[in-house]
């Protein structure tokens, strides 16, 4: 499961001291499977990306749902994402694929970035690319990438079971999404500027873009059971296929879930779930980040509080800026 993984990220000693951190006394490692702790000693510098990878995957999470019921709420024990990985619902379909796009995303930039011994900027593409440009400079490695993460991601799950697939499914989808969303880039080579000839390479799209591509595949997510074999009725472990058969199969990068999400409305210590009392809703919005809905139709209190920002800000030649404090009255709303 993702315990040991996401726990990588939530120990500052291996940010601080990635490259020199002793595996065996550094107890936060201690989740990790053996095949796990392997490939990072085979791999000098890789635990950096990793933990980077997982940091900004937990902000991505957090900020894509910042105003649903389930707004991707973490913990600071190993379980960081909670209970909710321990399901087979939307939501975990999305920690799952936005983990392993996180992971993905920031080992082919530490790749091309050269803080990572075992690998170094995607060269393969060479020669014309066009009447006026060329195959050059430095593409984002998302090969070793996708690579690393299916071996170290998919590394700990266990079983053959529905979940298992499922997990495995929405781990790749992340993964698919982050090198389909290569994009070429090019630098102009030419007498003032004339762009006579053309350098061209592969960039990693901004994990922004991975992250809202992974939301809308999350709202159109696909609720899935084992495959069956139609001549001999029996089921086939490696296939999914949708609950509805009048539904189209999943695509390699949609997500996939089997079972209904737990009702985010309230606390539930037995599904893990902290319900959305005390939290800040839009009065004015029809949409899920309305009182009405994010409230789940208990209502919610208003309160006013002084709120002091910077303001009126002056760049002064040079180099400073001046700025004046500028205080205002704000009305919040909350969920009861």
């Amino acid at each position: 499961m993702l315990e040991g993984i996401v726990n990588v990220a939530s120990s500052a000693n291996l940010l601080t001291n990635s490259k020199n951190v002793q595996l065996v006394l550094d107890p936060s490692l201690a989740l990790l499977s053996r095949r796990q702790r392997r490939l990072i000693r085979q791999n000098p510098g890789i635990l950096h990306a990793i933990s980077a990878g997982l940091h900004t995957a937990i902000k991505e999470c957090k900020w894509q749902f910042q105003n649903r019921r389930w707004n991707c709420p973490t913990t600071h024990s190993p379980a960081v994402f909670g209970k909710i990985i321990n399901r087979g619902c939307r939501e975990s379909a999305f920690v799952f694929a936005i983990t392993s796009a996180g992971v993905t995303h920031a080992v082919a930039r530490s790749c091309s970035e050269g803080s990572i011994e075992s690998c170094t900027c995607d060269y393969r593409r060479r020669g014309p690319g066009g009447p006026d440009w060329h195959w050059g400079g430095c593409s984002d490695n998302v090969d070793f990438g996708r690579m690393f993460s299916r071996e170290f991601v998919d590394s700990s799950e266990r079983g053959r079971d529905l979940r298992y697939l499922t997990n495995l499914h929405n781990n790749e989808a992340g993964r698919l999404t982050v090198s389909s969303e290569m994009r070429q880039e090019c630098k102009c080579h030419g007498m003032s500027g004339s762009c006579t000839v053309r350098t061209c390479w592969m960039r990693l799209p901004s994990f922004r873009a991975v992250g809202d591509y992974l939301k809308d595949r999350f709202d159109g997510a696909s609720r899935v059971v084992y495959g069956s074999n139609r001549a001999s009725h029996r089921a086939d472990p490696r296939h999914l296929e949708p609950e509805n058969s009048a539904h189209k199969p999943p695509s390699t990068k949609d997500l996939v879930y089997f079972e209904k999400s737990p009702n985010f409305c309230s606390y539930n210590g037995k599904t893990g779930t902290t319900g959305t009392t005390g939290r800040t809703c839009n009065s004015s919005s029809p949409a899920l980040d309305g009182c009405e809905l994010l409230c789940c139709g208990r209502g919610f209190k208003t309160r006013t509080e002084l709120v002091t920002e910077r303001c009126h800000c002056t760049f002064h030649w040079c180099c400073h800026v001046s700025c004046l404090n500028c205080t205002s009255t704000q009305t919040v709303h909350e969920c009861l």
